[in-house]
């Protein structure tokens, strides 16, 4: 009888439901809102869309699998870059373009599998442009965090020591931490302005933009979506793996790609940054052993509550940036090392000159902020580096390792 009843609930607004969804929010915030925060977008509008997006996922997925979609992080440097020449509105257009990208690799996984996918994205490209997105972002870091290095010292502190010596929920969220204890020493040092929090209603729609079609922006930013392609097969294993199930069969890869491609176009239509499947998530599914989508269901609802509430965006924006600039330090040098461990795990061999060959002029390329330009198109940055790892891919003899995304 208890069994019975139990099943009953699963799908229903219970208490226990609420309480759990809200905790997968919260493990998904931090990170959430940091991305639209360091490339000057409004956090509520982010918080929307992953709300949005992780609804459209699941009704495409038919509600089988337990996923959280929140800002990828794969896209900071690209969106800031892209903005800078192109402005917001150009870049939006560069990221509805992202999620037509995802929705033609779905198309192609369904005609012909996964391996098309890892023939054209090995390690020896994956790795290093992984590597390339973080290390790019260094010196963003760097000048954020010395507008106040106290502050940015103790966010870093406290997002380590919860990475290191933490353990169960805690640690899954050392950003959202980190922020917190960072946002605390900021008042204590009197360098917050609570002038946003002020000027905000207490319910009021986030800051939509609408964006502008820019053939340039767009081809800056849809090499980008090789990493977070590799990502998302990687993550459909991994929550598989906990809830002890083959989502990569069944719904299949196709309707989970075309589900974060649909979320990531929507994102970019009003406004937002690019949705991706959020390990943390994952991390906590496989902690709590709460596997049933419906919790998942209610923390996308819950962020579209928090996204109309004018004073948590306000509050958001009153972050001090040396706070932001400390939790990159730790970030941007962590995504650079899963492109190390990338190769690793794949058992990548730098000994054959083939794999130095593609990795070096990746890293060059991306790193040293080539450009190719005809006309009044130009591809550059993480994004050329990408197309011009494929290509050597593809053209050099001998084959590069398949990415270990089942860990």
């Amino acid at each position: 009888m208890t069994k019975l009843k139990m099943n009953e609930n699963q799908n229903q607004f219970t208490g226990r439901n609420m309480v759990l969804g809200v905790q997968f929010l919260f493990v998904a915030f931090g990170a959430t809102v940091l991305v639209p925060l360091l490339v000057g977008i409004d956090p509520a509008v982010a918080l929307f869309t992953a709300g949005i997006g992780t609804l459209i996922f699941h009704l495409i997925t038919k509600g089988m699998v337990p996923v959280f979609l929140g800002s990828s992080f794969a896209f900071i440097a690209p969106i800031i870059e892209a903005t800078k020449l192109y402005g917001l509105p150009g870049a939006l257009s560069g990221i509805v373009a992202v999620g037509i990208v995802y929705t033609a690799v779905s198309a192609l996984v369904k005609w012909r599998g996964i391996k098309l996918i890892e023939r054209l994205f090995p390690a020896t490209v994956v790795g290093p442009v992984i590597m390339i997105i973080g290390l790019s972002l260094a010196g963003t870091a760097i000048d954020m965090s010395k507008t106040h290095w106290p502050i940015a010292v103790i966010s870093l502190a406290t997002a380590v020591i919860v990475v290191v010596f933490t353990k169960g929920l805690i640690k899954l969220i050392p950003i959202f931490i980190g922020i917190v204890v960072g946002y605390i020493a900021g008042l204590v040092f009197g360098v917050i302005d609570f002038t946003p929090i002020k000027e905000a209603a207490w319910l009021q729609l986030p800051g939509f933009i609408v964006p502008e079609f820019n053939w340039n922006a767009i081809l800056y930013m849809i090499p980008v979506a090789v990493a977070p392609i590799i990502e998302h097969v990687g993550d459909m294993y991994a929550i598989g793996g906990v809830a002890d199930k083959n989502f990569i069969e069944k719904p299949g890869l196709h309707r989970t790609l075309l589900g974060d491609g649909i979320a990531t176009g929507l994102a970019g239509m009003v406004g937002g940054v690019p949705n991706t499947t959020y390990s943390e998530v994952t991390g906590a599914i496989a902690l709590t052993k709460v596997t049933n989508p419906f919790i998942l269901r209610i923390a996308a609802i819950t962020a579209i509550v928090f996204s109309l509430i004018g004073k948590v965006s306000g509050i958001l924006k009153t972050i001090p940036q040396a706070v932001l600039g400390g939790i990159m330090l730790l970030l941007f040098g962590l995504i650079a090392s899963v492109g190390i461990k990338t190769l690793i795990d794949s058992k990548t061999d730098l000994s054959q000159i083939r794999n130095q060959v593609v990795v070096s002029i990746v890293l060059t390329i991306g790193i040293g902020g080539a450009v190719i330009s005809w006309g009044n198109f130009s591809l550059a940055g993480i994004g050329l580096a990408a197309v011009v790892g494929i290509l050597l891919n593809l053209i050099l003899p001998g084959e590069s390792k398949k990415v270990n995304v089942e860990g």
